[in-house]
């Protein structure tokens, strides 16, 4: 089988180093065209890029897939089926039609839970238990398509975004290696998704990213972890943006004083009134300032009991 891969960022690498791994016939790769990264605007190329081009594999990198002459390109491949992962552009129906065995999407959630750009972040931004991993058809609709397979796994009190990108990528990928085989051998009897228990993830907005301190303890530690490490909570702290990166776990509840008063420095942390509880920061970041952990940034005497944020 003519296998073509679509697929972006470092969780897309796994997914793709298994079908090399198993011996599969990935005769190209689309991904994301180089863009320009840090300070100095190198222009640099994705993750997906670099492990094909370490295997020896084809890449396309059209600005707009669904452009003519990127299909045709495409179309050249000859692809008996398309396998994507976090690529970063919607497939076109003229691109959908190609293979003869259809497109299959690995998507980070439990669908129709979370369909859209970011379902990681919004997954533990709202406090969930579990999530995991969907392979599915893909559809012209938005992460729409018929379920083929899934797995789920647990979000621990110590998982941020960062940690389960990387737990679902590898998810992800053992997922595929075991879905493959029954797909190549046409034993797959897909499940279509419920469009009335679909919930929408999309991108992270800037004002999802600014702490509400009016908010309960719980949903702030969830917001924080869950915008960590990228692009991470922010609140404001003498007219500065102050990156939150970590708190503790909050345990208590109830009236804790104004919400965004710090009432409390220790070795913990900086602890901070919320609308339901205090929490307590553990790992911050000043404007133009590397991270640090809060018992630095206290030690510094550069915040005082009673100091307003937000």
């Amino acid at each position: 089988m003519r296998i073509v891969f679509m697929g972006t960022p470092d969780f897309a690498v796994p997914s793709l180093q298994a079908l090399i791994e198993n011996g599969m016939q990935v005769v190209g790769v689309v991904t994301q065209p180089d863009r320009p990264v840090g300070r100095k605007r190198i222009l640099t190329p994705t993750p997906v890029k670099i492990e094909a081009e370490k295997h020896g594999i084809p890449v396309l990198q059209p600005e707009r897939l669904r452009r003519p002459e990127s299909v045709e390109e495409l179309k050249e491949l000859q692809p008996d089926l398309i396998v994507t992962a976090a690529y970063g552009q919607i497939l076109p129906k003229s691109v959908l039609e190609l293979p003869k065995h259809g497109c299959i999407n690995i998507h980070a959630s439990l669908l129709p839970k979370y369909r859209g750009g970011a379902p990681i972040h919004h997954a533990v931004m709202n406090g969930d238990a579990v999530t995991g991993v969907t392979i599915m058809y893909m559809a012209e609709g938005l992460d729409t398509g018929d379920m083929i397979s899934r797995v789920e796994l647990p979000i621990e009190d110590t998982d941020t975004t960062g940690t389960l990108f990387d737990k679902l990528s590898i998810a992800g990928a053992r997922l595929l290696t075991e879905t493959l085989p029954d797909l190549i051998a046409g034993r797959i009897q897909a499940v279509p998704q419920n469009d009335d228990e679909a919930v929408y993830s999309p991108n992270i907005s800037r004002e999802q990213e600014l702490i509400d301190w009016t908010k309960p303890a719980l949903t702030i530690w969830n917001q924080v972890r869950g915008l960590n490490p990228r692009p991470g909570a922010y609140t404001l702290w003498n007219g500065d943006v102050l990156k939150i990166w970590g708190c503790r776990k909050p345990e208590t509840t109830g009236e804790a004083g104004v919400p965004g008063t710090v009432v409390g420095l220790s070795e913990a942390g900086v602890e901070v009134a919320t609308g339901s509880g205090t929490l307590t920061i553990i790992e911050l970041q000043p404007a133009g300032k590397k991270a640090m952990d809060a018992a630095q940034f206290i030690r510094g005497g550069q915040i005082a009991a009673g100091t307003v944020l937000g």
